[in-house]
């Protein structure tokens, strides 16, 4: 199995609310090409098809939605050959059915494994005074703290060297990890 890692795929992960979105953006606006969280599109999406894929509703349902989006997401990436930073990446899927106590499908930790990422994964800490809910974001700080926890110990065991962003600005967290990424 091949775990070589693609040292142009940067994950930004972490719990929900902790500003990991707001870095993508703001990454996309000076030029570099991300890949957006899929969570927010799947629960839109069932939303407005009646579907049941919900975290709310069918957990596994959700998981592998996310896990379909986060393999397409990847190809895509690998076939341009670009730098390109992710809101959350494949192993996101593998913690979430962890945090729901869901058995995680054999297919998926294998994809897991031998898809990798840059070695060096950006998780955003929980910071309660940036943490807001909403109609699509129904976890409490609480559960968002259990999500950054769940993330830690599964990109660790993933061989991942997580990197904790700093409780900055937008600006300044960016600014960290390039700079993260320029000795790497």
């Amino acid at each position: 199995m091949n775990k070589t890692a693609n040292t142009n795929l940067i994950i930004v992960t972490g719990g929900p609310g902790m500003g990991k979105t707001s870095v993508i953006n703001h990454l996309e606006t000076l030029g570099y090409r991300c890949m957006h969280e899929s969570g927010r599109t799947i629960i839109r999406h069932q939303l407005e098809t009646g579907g049941t894929n919900l975290p709310w509703m069918n957990r596994e349902g959700y998981a592998n939605d996310m896990f379909k989006q986060a393999l397409l997401d990847y190809s895509a990436a690998v076939e341009s050959g670009l730098l390109t930073f992710f809101d959350r990446g494949l192993p996101d899927a593998i913690g979430y059915l962890t945090l729901c106590g869901l058995p995680v499908p054999k297919a998926m930790s294998t994809a897991a494994e031998q898809y990798r990422y840059f070695p060096k994964v950006f998780i955003t800490p929980p910071w309660e005074a940036i943490y807001h809910g909403d109609d699509e974001r129904k976890q409490s700080f609480a559960e968002a703290v259990a999500t950054y926890e769940v993330m830690v110990d599964t990109y660790g065991k993933l061989g991942y060297k997580l990197v904790e962003l700093p409780k900055l600005s937008i600006e300044e967290r960016v600014k960290f990890m390039i700079d993260s990424l320029s000795y790497s």
